[in-house]
This record gives C-alpha cells, sequence and structure tokens, in this order.
C-alpha cells in the first residue's frame, strides 16, 4: 500500500539502496547498477519525469 502525505512517500516494501520516481501519484523503484558503478538520467518535461536512461560500467 502507497501512502502520500506532506511530500513524504511511504512503501509497502523496503528500499536499501536506489531511486524512486513518483509520476501522478506512482511509484516506480530505480535499483542499483548490477556491477556497482552506473548512473540514471532522469528526462522531465512539463514537470514530470517523462523517461529515464540507466547506464552501468564494470571496473577493471
Amino acid at each position: 500500500m502507497k501512502k502520500f502525505e506532506e511530500g513524504k512517500v511511504l512503501l509497502n516494501e523496503q528500499v536499501t539502496n536506489g531511486v524512486i520516481i513518483v509520476k501522478d501519484g506512482k511509484t516506480e523503484v530505480l535499483g542499483c547498477p548490477p556491477e556497482g558503478f552506473g548512473k540514471q538520467i532522469i528526462t522531465w518535461q512539463h514537470g514530470k519525469p517523462s523517461h529515464f536512461e540507466v547506464q552501468f560500467s564494470k571496473k577493471i
């Protein structure tokens, strides 16, 4: 169950590391990169997140 109040998001699942995107009251969790190195790029349009890009790299 998701609950929204005063800018806080309470989720019924525990997220230890990651990014939580909230758009139109719906949440999506982006986890950590599989190899530990990476970035998430979130593109905004008209004040809302429109899409995201995930990149990761592996240290050699």
